[in-house]
C-alpha cells in the first residue's frame, strides 16, 4: 500500500498520456509542475478516458510507479486549469478517488430488490 503519511499529494489536472512511465512522468513533474520528482511528495496522473490512474512516488533510493485500471466506470477527475496544472489534495481525497463506488457497490444498488415479509 502507498504510504501517504506526511506527504503532499499533487494531482495532475486534465489527462496524461499513460504510455509514459517513470522517466516521462518525472519530466512532467519537473517541467510542467516545477517540482522535484525526488521529493517525498506523491504525483497522481489519470488518462483521458479516466479509467487508468498512475501514482509516482520516490522511495529514498528509487521510484515506485503505482497503477490502477478500472474495469468498469471512471475516476472523478478535475479538468485542466489554465493557471494551475496541478492541485494539492488531502489523504482523504486520494482515498475517495481510489476507493470510489466500486463495481460491487454499483451492482448491489442496481440489482437490489427488497423482499416483503408477510
Amino acid at each position: 500500500m502507498i504510504n501517504v503519511n506526511g506527504k503532499t499529494i499533487h494531482l495532475a489536472c486534465g489527462s496524461t498520456d499513460m504510455r509514459k512511465s517513470i522517466n516521462g512522468l518525472s519530466a512532467i513533474v519537473q517541467s510542467s509542475f516545477k517540482l522535484n520528482p525526488c521529493s517525498a511528495d506523491l504525483f497522481v496522473f489519470c488518462n483521458r478516458k479516466r479509467d487508468r490512474l498512475k501514482i509516482l512516488e520516490w522511495d529514498k533510493d528509487g521510484f515506485w510507479l503505482h497503477l490502477k485500471r478500472l474495469e468498469d466506470g471512471h475516476f472523478k477527475w478535475p479538468s485542466t486549469a489554465a493557471d494551475e496544472p496541478t492541485m494539492a489534495i488531502t489523504r482523504e481525497e486520494l482515498t475517495h478517488i481510489l476507493n470510489g463506488p466500486g463495481l460491487e457497490q454499483k451492482l448491489r444498488r442496481k440489482y437490489f430488490k427488497p423482499h416483503l415479509v408477510v
